[in-house]
């Protein structure tokens, strides 16, 4: 896909239902699927927001008529909701069977974005998957080589779970367990809340320790080291009580004192940006 000139995007899924869990699908969420419908004068279709889909595709349409687009993968250029917005398009005008690559399309400065050809009434639903049969049409015949190659990418992917109870927090297993949390408010609101907490020992969760931010697609994201073993379905009431405590650092508007000033150094300088 050739480079718009258009003045670079820094939040480009602002304006859409689910902003936070859009950016989540696409920098921190390994395999999950979403719902949307484009607007009446793109046909008010039914479409599926994926992660990834297999082969390099930015785009498919199945032989069963469902499209999907994928978040994830090379689509770089200033504005990613443009670049979605026309491979999207470009799927849903392709023949069954057809898979669309990024270096296909050419986006102009003046095409539409997804804000434009998406209803936002919709709500944005994110469903986690462990694997990835969501690429196939049901009705297809699954063969050997397609089941152990679905089951390698399956194999691979970092296991995560979405948080019930509050918006875009995801649970993940690495090395050990961890909760990402993006956030829509303003990062220096959000930054000064997280200091409020962390001066008075108050920023963990669910007994363990709140490690630092990173930025991705213009908002922030917190991220918790929690106890190790430490199982999603746990983490319901203290992700919810965590997010209350955050809304009522994020309503102070007070200065910062001393202490928490130096809070506020000590996570700025563990921020890396995610673009």
């Amino acid at each position: 896909m050739a480079k718009s000139t258009a003045e670079f995007v820094l939040r480009p899924f602002e304006g859409l239902p689910g902003e936070a869990d859009w950016v989540s699908m696409r920098e921190i969420v390994p395999s999950a699927t979403a719902t949307a419908r484009t607007v009446a004068a793109h046909g008010g279709r039914d479409v599926v927001v994926t992660t990834v889909l297999p082969g390099g595709w930015a785009a498919l349409h199945r032989d069963d008529g469902t499209v999907l687009v994928a978040v994830q993968g090379v689509l770089a250029s200033d504005d990613l909701s443009r670049d979605l917005a026309a491979v999207l398009l470009a799927a849903i005008d392709a023949e069954p069977g057809s898979g669309i690559f990024p270096d296909q399309l050419d986006t102009a400065p003046d095409a539409p974005r997804l804000q434009d050809v998406l209803d936002t009434s919709v709500p944005f639903e994110v469903t986690v998957h462990e694997g990835y049969d969501y690429w196939m049409d049901a009705s297809s015949e699954i063969t050997d080589d397609v089941r152990a190659g679905l089951d390698e990418a399956a194999e691979q992917t970092v296991p995560t779970v979405k948080i019930d109870g509050v918006e875009a927090a995801y649970w993940c297993r690495m090395s050990r367990e961890f909760v990402r949390w993006a956030r829509t408010e303003d990062e220096d609101q959000v930054v000064d809340a997280i200091a409020r907490l962390h001066a008075r020992r108050d920023s963990g969760l669910a007994g363990g320790k709140f490690l630092g931010m990173f930025r991705a697609c213009g908002l922030v994201v917190p991220v918790w080291e929690l106890p190790r073993g430490t199982e999603a379905d746990e983490l319901t009431e203290p992700v919810q009580d965590l997010g209350r405590r955050l809304d009522e650092a994020l309503a102070v508007t007070e200065p910062l004192d001393a202490t928490q000033r130096r809070a506020r150094a000590g996570i700025v300088s563990r921020q890396v940006t995610l673009r």
